[in-house]
């Protein structure tokens, strides 16, 4: 025997037991080592509750669904409502022309009684009315403005076939486009889709900076500095690259940061006091509600009662009423939507001021 051997030592030599088989609490660890990716996703490992899967699934459904509503029902529901037009000449073909809106359409327009057409083209201009039909003794004509509302214009042109339908031998009516949309968007299908991309850029924007940029002057600053540079941009792609927009490239400009301000700045604010859930109230505001009360597409008045009034107090549908008044009416009924942005402006500065106080950084 050899020094040293078992026997010599007494010790019994033990086989290799391998790796020891982990405890069934060791699962999660030994999933994150395998890369199972599902198990790290679902927290500890452990399968989740059949309860909590149907939760789950029910409260995304229901998400879902008001998302659908809240798209599709302004949309499906859409009708003429106290469209305010003029009816112009003399009072006596002004008030059969106007008996006959009513019996025809009852409560689709809201009529003003006008002298001639040179004050029917001015309150058009001026963005009193969406258009005119003109009595005259060669017979009846009608102006729109199809850069306040593609959709109007096209009811108001129907109308004046209508009209031209039931005078059987008199005088074809003539329509003419006041406030025409630019060459290169003649339907105005351009100017009403951008309004969804505006609001997504300021919920992106919102969102970015309340996660990645620290610091309360920081964001603000990092906020109106967005505001500009992609008014800048978007503006470029609607009216140099586009053509969609007209007048004052500036002008443009200048409101379509204004209307990314109006979004970027209440959700910092919410953020601030809320914390990232205020990024998810700020959003469902703007784009459940904001975007499809907007009226961008078609025009206020057509959405279901009241609804279209609401909306135009929102970021999305006062921005698109401001840039149509600038882009195409030389600013005219600018005032109202200018407020309501710069108004929202406002608060969201004053919720990022007052979550600073009610959750002080420490001093260091």
């Amino acid at each position: 025997m050899t020094p040293g051997s078992p026997i010599e030592t007494g010790v019994t030599p033990r086989s290799n037991p391998g790796p020891a088989a982990p405890a069934d609490g060791d699962d999660a660890g030994s999933a994150a080592a395998r890369g199972d990716g599902n198990a790290a996703l679902a927290g500890d490992g452990s399968p989740t509750s059949w309860a909590h899967v149907a939760g789950l699934v029910t409260a995304l459904s229901a998400v879902l669904a008001v998302v659908v509503l809240a798209f599709a029902w302004p949309a499906s529901r859409s009708a003429v409502h106290d469209v305010p037009i003029a009816v112009a000449g003399p009072a006596t073909a002004v008030a059969q022309v106007t008996a006959r809106l009513e019996a025809n359409r009852p409560g689709a327009f809201d009529v003003t009684p006008l002298p001639d057409a040179a004050a029917a083209r001015a309150a058009i201009e001026d963005r009193d009315v969406y258009g005119a039909i003109v009595v005259g003794p060669d017979g009846a004509s009608v102006l729109t403005a199809s850069a306040a509302s593609p959709a109007v214009a096209q009811g108001l042109t129907e109308l004046a076939r209508g009209l031209a339908a039931a005078e059987q031998g008199g005088p074809a009516v003539t329509v003419t486009d006041v406030v025409p949309t630019a060459a290169d968007d003649p339907r105005g299908a351009g100017l009403g889709s951008a309004a969804l991309p505006l609001v997504l850029a300021g919920l992106a924007g919102a969102a970015v900076l309340s996660l990645r940029v620290g610091g309360t002057w920081r964001r603000i600053v990092a906020a109106l500095a967005l505001a500009v540079v992609a008014g800048a941009a978007i503006t470029a792609v609607l009216q140099p690259w586009l053509g969609i927009l007209a007048g004052s490239y500036l002008a443009d400009a200048g409101v379509v940061a204004l209307g990314i301000a109006a979004v970027v700045l209440p959700i910092l604010g919410l953020v601030a006091l809320l914390g990232p859930a205020g990024i998810g109230l700020g959003a469902a505001v703007m784009m459940l509600l904001g975007n499809p009360l907007s009226g961008a597409a078609t025009a206020p008045e057509m959405l279901p009662s009241g609804w279209g009034t609401f909306g135009q107090l929102l970021p999305p549908g006062a921005t698109g009423s401001l840039l149509r008044s600038v882009a195409f009416f030389d600013g005219a009924a600018a005032g109202v939507p200018l407020a309501v942005l710069g108004t929202w402006a406002v608060a969201g500065l004053a919720l990022v001021a007052l979550g600073r106080f009610r959750h002080p950084r420490p001093n260091h």
